[in-house]
């Protein structure tokens, strides 16, 4: 904990000595993303920069459960789409399936879901015919 300002110091003359002290002990050494330009220096400046900031580090949604289900369905079915074996598709489509079932049994809150689960089978069949016309052209 850092001592308290002395009465009769100015405040930037107390804390530049802190700043000094802690300089001269190291304590700047080494220091996370040292050296490395910051990540939102040419972003057009937003009032509440640092609210959207927390939020993707928290991993906080802004869409309702329904809306993140809806986009997270459309985003697997792109994975499964560009997979590299039928294998990894299998499981991406599965893996959502599973949930579009639990969401379909107990319904979020917000809009309606508007979701079916994926027929696997014709989503690989798809994914074979796209890769089969692939390898002919190639």
């Amino acid at each position: 904990m850092t001592e308290r300002k002395p009465p009769g110091v100015s405040v930037e003359s107390w804390v530049d000595r802190q700043i000094r002290e802690a300089y001269e002990h190291g304590a700047f050494d080494n220091l996370p993303g040292w050296g490395k330009p910051l990540a939102s220096l040419d972003a057009p400046y937003e009032e509440m920069w640092w609210i959207k900031e927390k939020m993707r580090r928290e991993g906080f949604a802004v869409l309702p459960p329904t809306l993140a289900l809806r986009k997270e369905a459309e985003d697997a079915l792109e994975a499964a789409r560009t997979a590299r074996s039928e294998r990894a598709a299998r499981d991406i489509l599965f893996a959502i399936n599973e949930k579009i079932r639990a969401a379909l049994r107990m319904p979020p809150p917000g809009p309606l879901l508007g979701l079916v689960e994926f027929d696997v089978e014709g989503v690989l069949a798809t994914w074979r015919e796209t890769r089969e016309n692939c390898l002919a052209v190639a």
